[in-house]
């Protein structure tokens, strides 16, 4: 039981020696001897120091298994132990061992007695020394074996080994110190390792008699084996026990519950640790319930399917893996479609990929006269929808996009200064006076929209309103199914370069640094509530949530104030030169200057958290979402960054854009962006829509297509 482990209960393990690292002080050392894990043995070094003078690393040691016998006799090494050693309590020390002449040793020379710890930092650990144990019966001191006493005598007089040197430094700990038995008490199992084989047997000597137990370790290859042979005995129980069980069991199934309860806590409490130990064992699988497995045969299907639920996809991989009884529950339950679900419900990604994928059909309730497939159908359609949603985001990282173009043809001048769109439309606003709705699929012209008497610079629309701001000063609104204008705000006395309206509110911003707040009761009755005025150039960008309205100028600075109650909160400092575009969201703020940089700010604190640096020109246009910031330049560049690298103080400047996107041939005016593609417009007269999401498959079948399993099936 060396180096931490258990000797096995009175069986010869193996132990590693502690390698010697200077030969010189072989002779004025010894190993310290180490206490078996049990309690019960002692390690200690089994060639004499002088032996050790010429030794190599490996070293002998020996592991003596408690057997209680009688007193050892004075002639015994165990005698030379100080009556103040306590056994159990800790090994025994250079100072308990009687250091005086050792006349039986192999070598002659006596154990030192100016044993100096303070070169204990100059031994080698034992992990350095590659060694091989095997293990081999020892036939006693004679015959060739390594013996005992190390010389080679044959002797077999018990009271002649005790006074070789090898065997003078092999203690025992166990009981009392009146109960250390003599060397021929000990247990009769011997081994001798070393080699290139193994094989264990109990020793005997010549004459007949058991050999000492004696574990010799040698220098070999890089494992250590070890072995546990000592001889168990089955368990058989007394007459006594068996005549009185019967008779326990009737009391105790006699009492109440809490009574047998009661006993039983008494019962543990006499017990002593091992035998905890045995108890703990039994119970705990008796603790264990399959409540999956149980509940539905109570007629509880809802329950564990409920339960079940709740597990991301990894775990429900797991739970099928169980039992029949869980894979049946995850199936009937249909579990795997419930988790795409529940995926689609809370994840703007899963909602459009299913939307575009066109599996959203297979969710949820099922129409009237349609039917849904089977649990198998969703158990393959998921691991497809993971490995799409990794293609995409490896289409953003590589920049592997598919290209759609649109021409606007404009006649009098060139430029789309503004845009947004959904999944059927793409309204942009040009620099030519007009509103042009394209079809997202045909991108072909649905319908121009003619009012504006100088170009349209913003625009924002949803199902009802478009709403329009000009170079010509008004806002203008329009119906989204007909086109028709609705209405006209006149309020700026210069170009209109900003708006935003949500819940109700407007914002619209001004050449003519004023910023004014709409209350937009509908489309016809939009009342100026208040117009913010601080800013000492021209408004360029708005925005603004239920908090604050945040503003941004040439004047280079960007201010925000408060949404309710319009007074003014704080500026944010930090740009160069002026500011062109903003986005606000949360607690986050990203700014484009034309500086060339775009800057982080912490809306709160007003600090600016990181400057991002790549553009060569002014910086038009941003977005960003939880992943991305979408930036796009009066250098024709648009470039991708890494959100969570640019909020991380820590990533190097290097790593914060991802992928930088050259098609345009004129400014980048506008862009929006999700989760798979980018729509920029520029002053070359084009819209163009980077496509992330349909460029990756080889074979013309998409990832995640439902239909791709029909085809399967049908094959």
């Amino acid at each position: 039981g060396a180096a931490g482990r258990s000797c096995g209960r009175g069986a010869v393990a193996v132990a590693r020696a502690v390698g010697l690292a200077k030969q010189e002080r072989a002779s004025k050392r010894l190993l310290s001897v180490s206490k078996c894990v049990c309690g019960l043995c002692v390690i200690t070094p089994l060639s004499s120091v002088g032996e050790s003078r010429s030794a190599k690393v490996g070293q002998q040691l020996a592991i003596w298994p408690w057997v209680p016998q009688s007193a050892p006799s004075p002639s015994s090494p165990f005698a030379r132990l100080k009556p103040s050693l306590h056994p159990l309590t800790r090994p025994p020390t250079m100072d308990d061992m009687d250091t005086g002449s050792n006349s039986g040793s192999a070598s002659g020379d006596p154990i030192p007695r100016d044993f100096d710890e303070d070169e204990d930092d100059e031994v080698d650990d034992v992990d350095e020394v590659a060694q091989d144990v095997i293990l081999s019966p020892l036939r006693g001191n004679g015959g060739g074996g390594v013996g005992v006493g190390g010389n080679g005598s044959g002797s077999h007089n018990p009271e002649d080994r005790g006074h070789h040197s090898g065997l003078s430094r092999m203690m025992m700990l166990g009981g009392t110190s009146d109960d250390l038995p003599t060397p021929m008490q000990m247990s009769p199992s011997t081994y001798l390792m070393g080699g290139d084989s193994m094989s264990v047997s109990k020793g005997r000597s010549k004459s007949g008699t058991p050999g000492s137990p004696v574990v010799s370790l040698v220098s070999g290859a890089t494992d250590t084996a070890w072995a546990n042979v000592a001889p168990t005995t089955k368990y058989e129980p007394s007459p006594k026990y068996l005549k009185e069980k019967c008779v326990c069991l009737n009391h105790f199934h006699s009492w109440t519950e809490q009574d047998q309860i009661d006993f039983v806590e008494d019962l543990l409490q006499g017990m002593c640790h091992h035998q905890h130990g045995t108890v703990n064992a039994f119970l705990k699988p008796m603790l264990q319930r399959d409540f999956i497995s149980l509940l539905p045969k109570k007629g509880l299907d809802h329950v564990a399917e409920n339960i079940l639920s709740y597990l991301d996809a990894q775990s429900l991989c797991a739970a099928e893996l169980v039992c029949t009884s869980w894979l049946r529950v995850i199936s009937e339950g249909m579990l795997w479609k419930k988790l795409i679900e529940r995926k689609v419900h809370t994840d703007s990604l899963w909602r459009g990929l299913a939307e575009r994928r066109t599996w959203i059909k297979y969710l949820f309730i099922p129409k009237p006269g349609e039917s849904h497939p089977d649990h198998s159908f969703y158990r393959r359609l998921y691991p497809s929808i993971i490995k799409d949603i990794e293609t995409i985001e490896n289409n953003w990282r590589c920049g592997k996009h598919n290209l759609q173009r649109i021409n606007c043809r404009s006649e009098n001048s060139k430029g789309v200064y503004c845009l947004q769109y959904d999944d059927n439309k793409i309204v942009s606003g040009l620099r030519d006076n007009t509103i042009k709705m394209w079809d997202r699929n045909s991108l072909s012209c649905l319908r121009v929209l003619n009012g504006h008497t100088g170009s349209v610079l913003c625009l924002q629309y949803d199902d009802k309103v478009i709403i329009s701001g000009s170079s010509d000063s008004t806002v203008r609104v329009w119906d989204v199914a007909s086109g028709e204008m609705v209405n006209t705000l006149i309020h700026h006395c210069e170009a209109v370069l900003h708006l935003r309206f949500y819940n109700g509110m407007m914002v619209t911003c001004s050449k003519d640094r004023s910023i004014a707040v709409w209350d937009m009761v509908s489309s016809t009755e939009i009342n100026l509530r208040r117009v913010l005025v601080g800013h000492r150039a021209a408004v360029n960008v708005v925005d603004f949530d239920e908090k604050y309205i945040v503003s941004a100028s040439g004047d280079r600075t960007i201010k925000v104030w408060n949404t309710s109650s319009c007074e003014f909160v704080r500026t944010l400092n930090g740009h160069k030169r002026g500011i062109a575009c903003l986005q606000y969201l949360d607690r986050l703020i990203v700014s484009g200057s034309s500086d060339n940089t775009i800057r982080l700010w912490d809306i709160e604190s007003g600090a600016c958290l990181r400057v991002l640096e790549g553009h060569e020109e002014l910086v038009r246009c941003i977005r960003f979402d939880s992943k991305r910031i979408v930036s796009g330049a009066y250098d024709g560049k648009i470039k991708v960054w890494d959100l969570a690298a640019a909020l991380n103080p820590r990533a190097p400047s290097g790593t914060l854009c991802i992928r930088t996107l050259m098609e345009h041939s004129g400014r980048v005016f506008r862009l929006q962006f999700d989760e798979f593609q980018i729509v920029s417009s520029s002053h070359d007269d084009t819209i163009l829509i980077w496509d992330f999401l349909n460029c990756s498959s080889v074979d013309g079948r998409s990832p995640s297509n439902p239909n791709s399993f029909h085809e399967r099936r049908a094959h």
